[in-house]
């Protein structure tokens, strides 16, 4: 008689759920873009535009004017997914930017200076750079 395993039921869930995801990577790829993307356009619109629940605005021809502009720019090509791997690159710069300029000046770690965020963009866009813009995108010959 054999009595039920906790392991082997494990290890069955495991194997499914390798086979699911594995099927539905690339789906699961541009549905991580495209939200990246949405997220960063809408961080820009904040800052620039005073859109989706912003405080204010920033003067246009100042540097955080620039990083607006640079957000929605990267945040509609992402979605588009063109020039993916070159646009993650102007994200990145971006956000060390941000990171640098803005939150290393009140406090050395993240979570003291509110710069967690700048942080999972720049990782998310060296994702994006490393494994490109993925199927659904305007560039994916490329």
């Amino acid at each position: 008689m054999k009595f039920f395993s906790y392991n082997s039921y494990i290890v069955i869930r495991e194997e499914k759920m390798k086979k699911i995801f594995e099927k539905s990577s690339e789906r699961l790829w541009v549905v991580f873009r495209v939200l990246v993307g949405i997220l960063f356009f809408t961080h820009g619109g904040q800052k620039l535009l005073g859109w989706f629940g912003s405080k204010g605005t920033v003067k246009l021809f100042s540097l955080m004017g620039l990083a607006g502009i640079i957000e929605i720019c990267v945040g509609v090509l992402l979605i588009l997914g063109l020039f993916a791997r070159y646009t993650a690159l102007f994200g990145t710069m971006d956000m060390i930017g941000a990171y640098f300029y803005v939150h290393i000046k009140s406090a050395a770690f993240p979570w003291q200076n509110g710069g967690e965020l700048a942080l999972l963009y720049l990782v998310a866009f060296l994702a994006i750079m490393a494994k490109g813009p993925g199927m659904l995108s305007l560039d994916r010959n490329k």
